[in-house]
This record gives structure tokens, C-alpha cells and sequence, in this order.
């Protein structure tokens, strides 16, 4: 059989993003389960929109000349010859500079680069497996033409980032058909940014519950006053904030000494500078809570309350950042060995789906804070999907 030829299409190549935690990983290998893993496919195209004073895609391409830098995508994929010449795509539309939105949403080119791979796809009469670096548009409309062109033409896709994947600490399965009442994250980061990795962290566990996902028809987003407002109502259940907390590697002291260092609401407070929450139902009636609480921890939590449980089900998607002795973050391995078995096998390990109600998410919540806040109705994110039958998180 032979190694499949591979595509990456890229914003920008530079130190530290994720071009190079995804790119460098099919150039050089990485490490897997005790060795050092080489892909069983030949990352043959490359195409960066952005080449800055930073750009790391020149000295890759001295250094493995197997690989050649074209000026345009349709030439990346087609290797100069006019018809599809690649077995599968890497898109990676994230970091560079780009223009935000009214709202502040960055306008990575992800919608442009999925209809200029199409096209070649269409005008070749075939059509590759594609995988789309986090979540797909940060337009709605457009992200939901991409999933149905996908469906349209018949490729295998996948999306998404690297939490669903990762280390989990404990290391444990969301039950299969377990019911669910309610369930939380609490993390860090930016709006139209880090909150996508709050939502995926939520969805990746709660769509393994009873009847699988049927679906969210409303979100609330909080934020400042607001947030706090809520916290002391219990519009979100203060025993899953703890439990997640409790899962925090990062939580930051309330207090030093000997005393109880957990943060009561006033210590989250004077921690917490620019709290954000979306709080969302499922068209089941399951109700989320994604806190983005900076301040008070770097990392993403998890809590849930299953139905016929006393204790809350809880665990951390564990995301150790580089050190400066490497410069690629081990969390973007799962991430990559999965895209390689899509390549390898053209089917994709984990549904679409997924990526696409939380890019919806993600959207509804933007919208609801350039709102004031406001609860925003999501007919639109009616998306019923069956989960995988095994999760694909990086088991230890």
C-alpha cells in the first residue's frame, strides 16, 4: 500500500503555534507510547497566507525537501499538476493577523481555505479526508455549509482541538448511557477563544449520556457583575464548582499558611478579574455551565452529577504547556495520532458533530455577551449526533 500524500494548509508557520505543533509532528515524529513515532504518510504541500520575520516554513522546507512550499492552496494540492495530487488536507487556520469582528471574534480564513479545498476537490471529480484545527468558522452560517458540503461530497472530516484527547487525570470514561442532570467546566482564557476549549471539554463527556446528543435550545452568557450575581443565586450548582475545582492542578492559594487555601465566593472574587459563563440547555433538558474563571486556574475541569450517584463525576483534560526544553506541547500528539488514523483508514475517529455544535456554542455565547448578556434562542443548533463507541482520550 502506498504512504499517503498529505496537504497542510496554514495561516502561519512561527515558534509555538499550532502549524508547528501539527506540521513538525509529520515532519520530524513524535513521541507515542514509549518510542519516537514516525507517521506512516509523507506531508508532501504546504501553503502559510502569513509569512512574518518569525516564519518557520522556509527552513523546513531546506530541511525536508520531500516537502515543497506553493503559493496557493490549489496549487498545494495539486502539486502543480491541475488535479488533486494528495490522499488528505490539514487545515490550520489559527494565529495570525487577522481582523476581528463588532463582537471581537478573529476572522481566521477557515471558511476561505475549506471552499478553495473544495473546489479542487470538485473540479477533480474526488475528494480527500480533511481535518479542521479547532472549531470551524467563527461564522455560523458558514460553518454549517462546511459540514454539509462535507456530507455532500462524502470525505471523511474531522475537527476540533486537542481536549477531547488529552491525558485525563483521573484517567476515566464518561459512562456510557449514564443520565445526566447537570454538568460543568470551569477553565481559563479569552471569549471566541479558549471558551471553544471549555465547550469541547463539556460536549466530548456529556454526548456519551442516555440517547446521545440531541442538541442545546438556549444560551445565557454572564459575565463581571453579572457572573458574580449568579454565583451567589446558584443559577449553576456550587457542588459541581467545587468538585471541579478539587481536579484543578493549577488552583491558586486563597490564603497562606496552614489554613483551608479553597476559595470561598468572596476569594474567587478578588481573584477572578474578568469572569465569564455560558450556561446552556440541551433540547433534553440537560443544562450546562462553561466558567471561564482566569485568575483562579489554567486549566480545564470537569463535573458532572449522574443520575443514581451521590458524588459528582469529575476529572481533569490535562494540558502541560511546554517547559523550554521542547517546543512542542505533548497534548498535540493524541490530536495528531488521531488525524493519522483518519488518513490511514478513512474513517474518522470521533463525529463532526461535535465540533460543530460547539463552534455554534461558541457563537451563541459572543452573541449573547454583545448582547447584554442576554439568553439568545438556538433553534439552529438542533444537532443530533451518536458518540463514538469508545472515547478517544489519551489513556496512561
Amino acid at each position: 500500500m502506498a504512504r499517503p500524500r498529505l496537504a497542510a494548509i496554514t495561516t502561519v508557520y512561527r515558534k509555538y503555534s499550532h502549524t508547528q505543533h501539527i506540521v513538525d509532528r509529520y515532519l520530524e515524529g513524535y513521541g507515542w507510547n514509549g518510542t519516537h513515532h514516525h507517521p506512516e504518510m509523507d506531508l508532501i504541500a504546504l501553503y502559510v497566507d502569513q509569512v512574518g520575520a518569525d516564519d518557520l516554513s522556509r527552513d523546513r522546507a531546506r530541511r525536508f525537501p520531500g516537502m515543497k512550499i506553493y503559493p496557493t492552496i490549489a496549487e498545494a494540492l495539486t502539486c502543480g499538476t491541475g488535479k488533486l495530487a494528495v490522499d488528505g488536507v490539514v487545515v490550520v487556520g489559527e494565529h495570525g493577523d487577522y481582523p476581528k469582528t463588532p463582537k471581537g471574534q478573529v476572522q481566521y480564513p477557515r471558511y476561505r481555505f475549506f471552499e478553495e479545498i473544495v473546489s479542487v476537490f470538485r473540479s477533480s471529480g474526488r475528494s480527500v479526508p480533511m481535518f479542521n484545527d479547532k472549531h470551524l468558522s467563527w461564522n455560523w452560517e458558514w460553518a454549517r455549509k462546511m459540514y454539509d458540503t462535507s456530507k455532500e461530497l462524502g470525505f471523511p472530516y474531522m475537527a476540533g482541538s486537542s481536549l477531547p484527547v488529552t491525558w485525563r487525570i483521573p484517567s476515566v470514561e464518561f459512562p456510557a448511557g449514564a443520565r445526566v442532570r447537570e454538568a460543568l467546566c470551569i477553565c481559563y482564557g479569552g471569549v471566541d477563544s479558549y471558551d471553544f476549549h471549555g465547550l469541547e471539554t463539556i460536549q466530548c463527556m456529556v454526548e456519551r449520556r442516555k440517547g446521545g446528543e440531541t442538541g442545546v435550545k438556549w444560551l445565557q452568557a454572564y459575565r463581571g457583575d453579572k457572573f458574580w450575581e449568579a454565583c451567589r443565586d446558584n443559577v449553576w450548582p456550587r457542588e459541581l464548582m467545587n468538585a471541579a475545582l478539587c481536579r484543578s492542578h493549577t488552583l491558586t492559594p486563597a490564603r497562606a499558611g496552614f489554613n483551608d487555601i479553597f476559595p470561598s465566593l468572596d476569594d474567587m472574587r478578588r481573584l477572578v478579574r474578568d469572569p465569564v459563563a455560558y450556561r446552556y440547555e440541551h433540547t433534553d433538558g440537560l443544562k450546562c455551565t462553561m466558567l471561564l474563571m482566569g485568575g483562579l486556574v489554567r486549566d480545564f475541569n470537569f463535573a458532572a452529577q449522574l443520575e443514581g450517584e451521590g458524588k459528582p463525576f469529575s476529572t481533569q483534560m490535562y494540558l502541560p504547556m511546554p517547559d523550554g526544553r521542547t517546543t512542542l506541547a505533548d497534548f498535540f500528539s493524541p490530536l495528531s495520532n488521531n488525524m493519522e488514523k483518519m488518513f490511514l483508514t478513512g474513517k474518522a475517529t470521533y463525529p463532526v458533530e461535535r465540533t460543530l455544535l460547539t463552534t455554534g456554542l461558541t457563537e451563541a455565547g459572543v452573541d449573547s455577551l454583545y448582547a447584554g448578556q442576554v439568553r439568545v434562542e438556538t433553534p439552529h443548533l438542533a444537532i443530533n449526533y451518536q458518540p463514538a463507541a469508545e472515547s478517544t482520550f489519551w489513556r496512561t
